[in-house]
């Protein structure tokens, strides 16, 4: 239900810029349609993906093509054109223009409220704390537990959270799980409302929290494995190969790294739940969904061997899990 809020906006913002039109009259790479544009090519990107998601642009050999339907009722030489209707909604949708703003500046819109700009300053109120752990607990209930559930976990000893959140995914993990002893590490206002549902849970003995920024200061060391749930979905590449090299270094021999997301396909044209997730990180955080190859590449570059996916369910997610030589 909350995906289909994109649905619409992303293909007005599409036919404003004229994506259809260029679309439809020639298939094209990111790169040239994006300099055709004059739009930011990584933000175009994601929106193709939902575009595609929608059935109203294919990738082909590494190019994007307007669909038939696309072409039929998008196009604005078309005949059956629909740009006249679809115009008020340029006006009428707060996200038309936030989408657009990320297409043509590459950025998140400025002043949209997120627990991002939070996590890149290192702190945090407690007021903004507990707003974005009852948002991230919420949504991760059924995910925590699809993900707790696999066999890998009852293999670990110890596991720490690594941007917990509300701590949701490790209370899970250590309630399916229990000879295994979890840290929650996240900012020391996080940390504070994690500690709220290990005691609603009734796992003070066994899950305990780390209030450290991740970024800026050493990790604590002995886990045989980090977890990450839905973390490097709000950061760039380059901020997640620091993130992976930080655990590749604070693991032991033989310690994994095991991230939960929700993955697009290989070829970046879907599928929906993923691209609509994705558009939500544009303009909110400064990342996106990633695939399973973006992933193997940010891993093994820091030095993380054995990459592979398991779907776990609970809204589409897959853990994606490495392994330290």
């Amino acid at each position: 239900m909350w995906e289909s809020q994109f649905r619409l906006p992303v293909a007005t913002v599409a036919d404003e810029v004229g994506t259809f039109r260029a679309l439809g009259n020639t298939p094209m790479n990111t790169a040239d349609l994006a300099a055709e544009l004059k739009v930011d090519e990584r933000a175009l990107g994601i929106h193709l993906g939902a575009l595609a998601a929608c059935d109203l642009v294919e990738k082909r050999d590494g190019k994007w093509a307007a669909t038939p339907a696309a072409r039929t009722w998008l196009h604005p030489d078309a005949v059956g054109y629909w740009g006249g209707f679809l115009f008020r909604f340029r006006e009428t949708n707060p996200l038309h223009a936030q989408l657009l703003e990320t297409l043509k500046t590459g950025k998140r819109p400025v002043g949209n409220v997120s627990g991002g700009p939070e996590w890149e300053r290192g702190t945090m109120s407690q007021e903004v704390a507990e707003r974005i752990a009852i948002f991230m607990h919420a949504h991760s209930m059924a995910p925590a537990r699809g993900a707790a559930s696999q066999q890998l976990f009852a293999e670990l000893d110890s596991l720490m959270d690594v941007g917990c959140g509300s701590g949701v995914y490790g209370i899970e993990i250590a309630k399916a799980n229990p000879r295994i002893k979890v840290t929650l590490l996240d900012l020391k206002e996080m940390c504070a409302e994690a500690h709220k549902f290990v005691e609603e849970a009734g796992l003070t003995g066994r899950v305990s929290t780390a209030g450290v920024n991740m970024f800026e200061q050493e990790w604590p060391t002995g886990h045989s494995a980090h977890f990450f749930a839905n973390v490097f979905h709000d950061w760039s590449e380059e901020t997640n190969r620091l993130l992976a090299k930080k655990s590749f270094d604070a693991l032991p021999s033989g310690g994994k790294i095991l991230l939960s997301e929700v993955l697009m396909d290989d070829d970046g044209a879907g599928p929906w739940q993923a691209a609509a997730f994705s558009l939500m990180m544009l303009v909110g955080t400064l990342g996106k969904q990633y695939s399973l190859p973006e992933f193997r590449a940010i891993l093994e570059s820091a030095g993380f061997t054995n990459v592979q996916a398991t779907r776990t369910g609970g809204g589409y997610y897959s853990l994606v899990s490495a392994v330290k030589p």
